[in-house]
């Protein structure tokens, strides 16, 4: 091993993310006052902080809370502005007041997310700023993002984007501000966990969220419970698999405990969008 190359490794980084800094900097200058659509993950978080450096109070975040939303990442929300010295506003946000999206349709999360804009333009317009940003990345810009691009028709502007920047920069750059949020697992809303056309259901999504603390107090920090009816399907990185399998009786335990009548481990382990597997590739 050349040891002599992890200096330069780290110096290269450092370089690497001090530009990407100063190009976020330079799109949030350009923005001018904005509304920060906030969710407490890596991606937003530090969205948040170069804003209000760049911004001071020209800026304030917008965090949605509703059924969806896990209730330990709306806690974890609300302590990490807290903590960051952030201005938040926390919006009531019940999408499941509208029957469309509660019937799960495969385009649910775009109308959700037009539903989320709109509320977003309110607040926005209240404080009067004529912008809203958001955390989106390059990163996000492969996969099949719904609601990106609600966001995007809705007027949404993605700084991350226009400055080049992707999922590990955001890391990278999170980390070299000394945000404990760097290495945050990224998380998701809870209707992702239930198959399209299945309605959701505020029991079956208690049961989800039960079933994913119980989890997480078994030391499994970021897994999926997907709901197909009785059956809880996990999914956990796959670096955590073997461990799962070991810990298999807990875990049937703890499933059963909150509800479900069957469990099964998904052996292709965690991976974004999983319900989305079963769309074509039109997304239809």
């Amino acid at each position: 091993m050349n040891h002599r190359r992890q200096p330069e490794e780290r110096g290269r980084a450092s370089d690497m993310n001090s530009a990407g800094l100063e190009a976020l900097r330079r799109v949030i200058e350009r923005i001018g006052p904005a509304l920060v659509s906030f969710s407490g993950g890596v991606d937003s978080t530090l969205l948040a902080v170069v804003s209000r450096d760049v911004l001071g109070d020209g800026m304030s975040c917008a965090f949605l809370d509703g059924p969806l939303v896990p209730r330990v990442d709306a806690a974890a929300a609300r302590e990490i502005a807290r903590r960051l010295d952030l201005p938040i506003v926390v919006i009531p946000f019940d999408p499941l007041e509208d029957p469309v999206i509660r019937a799960n349709p495969a385009d649910r999360c775009y109308r959700c997310k037009e539903a989320a804009v709109r509320l977003l333009r309110r607040e926005a317009g209240a404080r009067g700023y004529a912008r809203i940003v958001d955390g989106v990345n390059t990163s996000d810009l492969g996969m099949r993002r719904p609601g990106i691009l609600a966001s995007t028709r809705g007027g949404v502007e993605h700084p991350f984007v226009v400055a080049g920047i992707g999922k590990e920069q955001v890391r990278g750059i999170s980390r070299f501000l000394g945000l404990d949020v760097w290495d945050k697992p990224s998380s998701a809303c809870l209707a992702s966990r239930i198959p399209y056309g299945e309605p959701l259901e505020p029991g079956v999504l208690s049961r989800v969220e039960r079933a994913e603390d119980a989890l997480r107090g078994l030391g499994f920090p970021s897994p999926r419970v997907r709901a197909h009816g009785p059956l809880a399907r996990v999914e956990v990185p796959g670096s955590e698999l073997a461990r799962a399998v070991l810990r298999a009786t807990d875990i049937v335990s703890a499933l059963k405990t909150v509800g479900f009548a069957y469990a099964t481990l998904d052996l292709a382990g965690y991976r974004s969008g999983a319900m989305d597997e079963v769309l074509g590739n039109d997304g239809g």
